[in-house]
């Protein structure tokens, strides 16, 4: 049965359907582009009190002197995007590495307990993040000491469970005959899983990366918590700084927000072939 009717022979009515489906695609795309493209303009704007900003669509005139006031407005402003850096990438390489090697675990190895553990991590996946904020504050800083240090914005985002149950679904995929012939030819596990699974998970490790990128890139809260200087805080964090109890420097902030999120796009633009093919994986069969 097709998705929707071909309409052979009413070529009208066919013209009508497409025509209203086009335009619900394009509202839908402009509503999502359109807060970037609005945080860009913005980010163009003269640094003026929130007061004095004209919120039109289109800018009056283009001017660098905003992205100049953000990296004046703080000696810390490079730091902020060091630190960002510094975290997302930390967190990132390390959910790469530590989730595979245990979605190849679960999916591969055949060991005692396996199905419980996998159970239990699944089960904690449903745990609300908030829940967890508190006993993981405390964890960090009152038993390990780690306040206003790297460790304590890396590690609770070191490997996320979610990136583990993605891992081991992709491997899975993977057919066992491959690690038979590669024992058969006196391949240890290591060699197996760093030789052959992790070349064919590229693209299941490319989502990874993208997704643990922008969502350790964009984290807000935590940083908040566990930092109480501003050389420690992140970019994220770093645009607070912009807003008063009585005015806001919309055009810096929007500065530092479109600064903060090239990034992201360089990753994704980076990565896109694989994101897209991880995307449609399962989606064919044969």
């Amino acid at each position: 049965m097709a998705l929707y009717s071909s309409h052979a022979g009413k070529p009208r009515v066919k013209t009508i359907r497409n025509s209203i489906i086009f335009i619900a695609l394009l509202l839908f795309a402009l509503a999502t582009i359109f807060p970037i493209y609005f945080m860009v303009i913005s980010s163009f704007a003269d640094p003026v009190e929130a007061g004095a900003v004209n919120y039109s669509i289109l800018p009056s005139k283009f001017t660098f002197a905003s992205f100049k006031y953000f990296f004046d407005y703080s000696e810390y402003s490079y730091r902020w995007i060091l630190n960002s850096l510094i975290v997302a990438t930390t967190v990132m390489v390390s959910n790469v590495i530590f989730a595979s090697m245990a979605g190849y675990a679960f999916s591969k190895l055949r060991f005692k307990g396996r199905g419980v553990l996998f159970a239990v991590l699944l089960v904690s996946m449903m745990i609300p993040y908030q829940v967890t904020q508190v006993p993981l504050y405390i964890l960090v800083v009152n038993v390990f000491n780690l306040q206003n240090t790297y460790s304590a914005l890396i590690m609770p985002g070191i490997v996320t469970v979610y990136n583990i149950f993605l891992a081991k679904q992709f491997m899975s995929s993977i057919p066992n005959e491959i690690m038979e012939s590669a024992k058969i030819e006196g391949c240890s596990q290591f060699t197996i899983y760093w030789r052959i699974i992790l070349p064919l998970s590229k693209t299941v490790l490319a989502v990874m990366a993208i997704l643990t990128f922008m969502d350790s890139w964009n984290t807000f809260f935590w940083p908040l918590l566990v930092t109480n200087t501003m050389d420690m805080q992140t970019i994220q964090l770093g645009l607070k700084n912009f807003r008063f109890a009585n005015t806001t420097f919309i055009a810096p902030m929007m500065a530092g927000a479109t600064i903060s999120a090239l990034p992201m796009f360089i990753l994704f633009f980076s990565l896109q072939k694989y994101f897209l093919e991880g995307v449609t994986v399962g989606a064919v069969k044969g």
